[in-house]
């Protein structure tokens, strides 16, 4: 299948503006992204939503137009998608929650500090709510239960048997709320500076990269629209069958729908061949069967039906990986993309196109991830000399 061909038109200034943002900013969810994906280290998706709150504050402060942020979350969230990893949309929706939560207090309240900081801290939290709902979704409520029995437990270890769940709760939200005030207050000093500072000019456009070669899949993988249709009317079914019926019902019709989806997409269902994954619905598994309140007071250790409820969200985690993994391959579809295309989309494709081709110079021109973490205030402050010097570039480059 070949692609079509999308006429060349002007982008507005706003989309120029939005695909400098989007395209700095996906530059750092895949610098700093890729840095802790390979070290493990948790709590990286809030770090991440703290990167992109000052980002998205600062720029919003050196181009105060309205739009602006909605539109750069969306080219951001739509480099993401078109990552190498099999699962793109829980990214794609972090992405734009945080881009459409600081757009409404920016657009109806301004951008005073107050405001900024209200804004902050829900664009922050989201990745923590956006990670509880994952969670949820992957495994079911019964998870939930599993770390109320693990607190207890230590709770009672540690002398502490009044503390109660919730206690836990607040003072993470407390973490969440002084987290996103302070990356408010970083994005506001930021965005003030950076309305003073000049460029130096030394920058360059890499000529050969164009907008039809931004969207390129692998040219082994065949799509289906019939399978597109499928997935998504699989999906709230299977998750129906799995809360409203029995196992026995749920095992057959699973294996099925994941071998079809093995068959038609197993160059892209990787995660299911890494051991981390399997180890962590081991560990669920483990975590499940154990019987807390024996362990603490000397009685059984293992219990039968927390071993069925841990096999459970194991099968449930095993469909949700399966069915969006092979959603998201058909999302790529190029009859859905050009469809889209003609249908007003082009601002979007092009200036996509422009962020996907300065995303090489990007990347080389960020500081290293270290430097980026221990200097996040010079960092960020260098993006934005860069970013008008960016806008100049682009500009020339989507007149031509």
């Amino acid at each position: 299948m070949t692609d079509a061909v999308i006429p060349q038109k002007k982008l507005d200034p706003l989309w120029l503006k939005a695909s400098v943002v989007g395209g700095l900013w996906a530059t750092v969810e895949i610098i700093i992204g890729s840095f802790f994906h390979n070290l493990r280290i948790p709590f990286a998706g809030s770090v991440l939503a703290m990167n992109g709150t000052v980002l998205l504050i600062a720029f919003y402060h050196l181009w105060p137009e309205k739009g602006l942020v909605w539109r750069a979350g969306l080219i951001c969230a739509l480099m993401k998608s078109i990552s190498p990893s099999a699962v793109i949309l829980g990214p794609m929706i972090g992405i734009m929650m945080e881009a459409m939560i600081i757009e409404f207090f920016l657009r109806f309240f301004g951008k005073n500090l107050l405001s900024l900081s209200i804004a902050g801290v829900l664009s922050v939290s989201s990745a923590l709510f956006h990670k509880i709902a994952s969670i949820i979704i992957l495994y079911g409520f019964n998870i939930v239960n599993i770390y109320i029995d693990i607190f207890h437990f230590f709770a009672k270890q540690l002398n502490i048997e009044n503390a109660r769940p919730i206690t836990l709760v607040l003072v993470v939200l407390a973490i969440f709320v002084l987290l996103g005030i302070t990356s408010a207050i970083i994005g506001f000093i930021i965005g003030r500076r950076s309305t003073s500072v000049s460029f130096n000019g030394n920058l360059t456009m890499p000529g050969h990269i164009t907008t039809q070669n931004i969207l390129s899949i692998d040219p082994r993988q065949k799509f289906s629209i019939l399978s597109f249709f499928i997935h998504l009317a699989i999906i709230p079914t299977g998750l129906i069958i799995m809360n409203l019926l029995t196992t026995t019902y749920a095992v057959p019709f699973i294996l099925i729908y994941s071998l079809y989806c093995v068959l038609m997409y197993k160059r892209s269902l990787r995660r299911l061949l890494k051991p981390v994954f399997w180890m962590q619905l081991l560990l669920i598994v483990l975590l499940a069967s154990i019987n807390w309140k024996g362990l603490a007071s000397g009685g059984p250790i293992f219990e039968l039906k927390g071993l069925r409820l841990g096999l459970e969200m194991v099968l449930r985690a095993v469909f949700i990986v399966v069915a969006f993994s092979s959603l998201s391959v058909e999302l790529r579809n190029p009859v859905i993309r050009d469809a889209l295309f003609r249908k007003g989309f082009e601002k979007i494709y092009l200036a996509l196109g422009l962020s996907f081709s300065a995303l090489p110079i990007m990347i080389e021109a960020m500081p290293r991830p270290k430097y980026f973490l221990r200097n996040p205030i010079r960092s960020f402050s260098a993006m934005m000399v860069q970013a008008k010097e960016w806008y100049q570039l682009f500009e020339k480059k989507s007149n031509t």
